[in-house]
């Protein structure tokens, strides 16, 4: 048993492996899913979905905007809900296990699905409204405000809710789906604007793919905190990765006290 607890869970070989690949694709760009129909802003002729309503471009492309939306989803979203997976596995009986986890994990796609879509129009109607450096200078403002508001405090709380699952039958399936959606929403929420300033940014958006990424990331590993308007970042990975560097220790310990007031 002891062997047991410290055997290295299986299950994250294929989910890294999922993610991985979502990366390569969106690097290599255009031979699968051209990188542009997802958000570039360099051609309108790259995104008819978000930039024009002719319905027979907009029959063509929707399919491949889905499914390039879908991947950036799987790429950038999906490490978000590693914990709440593991909670999923841990509270699942083996022979059900690999059903509840896949059910989980459609809920949260199916949720950002939805939003790509809200996020979609809203990038449009910024491109179409105000000059291409006013509308990402209102995106990052907007993200700006969001991420020091209370309302941001609330969703990230939520990403951290662990509810009871059922263990047996229909209810078992309808629990890990219904975690999925509630996640998937609370993880929309929290991160809904930083994903808009990187649908306007046209050149170097894969970049702000990873930089995005990285910090949603490291802002999941933060406590649940009280409702306030503060900062929040990655605080807390930044004294992880101060602990594991003995090149940055001495600067840690100096200054990242004034940047963070708690400890790991």
């Amino acid at each position: 048993m002891e062997r047991a607890a410290h055997r290295p869970d299986a299950w994250l070989v294929p989910f890294g492996t999922v993610i991985l690949i979502a990366w390569v694709m969106l690097a290599v760009g255009g031979s699968v899913f051209p990188l542009p129909a997802i958000c570039s802003a360099e051609s309108e002729a790259a995104l008819p979905l978000s930039v024009s309503f002719d319905l027979a471009r907009i029959s063509d492309s929707f399919a491949q905007l889905a499914l390039s939306w879908a991947l950036m989803v799987v790429a950038m979203m999906l490490p978000l809900a590693l914990l709440p997976l593991r909670h999923v596995r841990e509270r699942s009986f083996a022979r059900r296990r690999a059903r509840s986890m896949l059910l989980f994990v459609l809920g949260f796609v199916a949720v950002w699905m939805m939003v790509g879509v809200a996020l979609q129009m809203t990038a449009w109607l910024l491109r179409r409204g105000v000059p291409p450096l006013a509308g990402v200078g209102l995106a990052v403002a907007l993200a700006l405000v969001w991420q020091v508001s209370p309302a941001k405090q609330w969703c990230l709380n939520r990403c951290h809710r662990r509810p009871p699952l059922a263990a047996f039958g229909l209810a078992a399936d309808l629990d890990a789906l219904r975690f999925g959606v509630k996640n998937g929403a609370a993880c929309a929420g929290a991160c809904w604007a930083l994903m808009l300033p990187m649908l306007l940014i046209g050149p170097g958006q894969l970049v702000a793919m990873v930089v995005v990424a990285l910090f949603g990331f490291a802002e999941s590993l933060e406590n649940p905190a009280r409702l306030a308007w503060r900062w929040r970042g990655g605080g807390k990975a930044l004294r992880i990765l101060a602990a594991w560097s003995p090149m940055i220790r001495p600067f840690s310990m100096r200054y990242l006290p004034l940047l963070t007031k708690s400890r790991i």
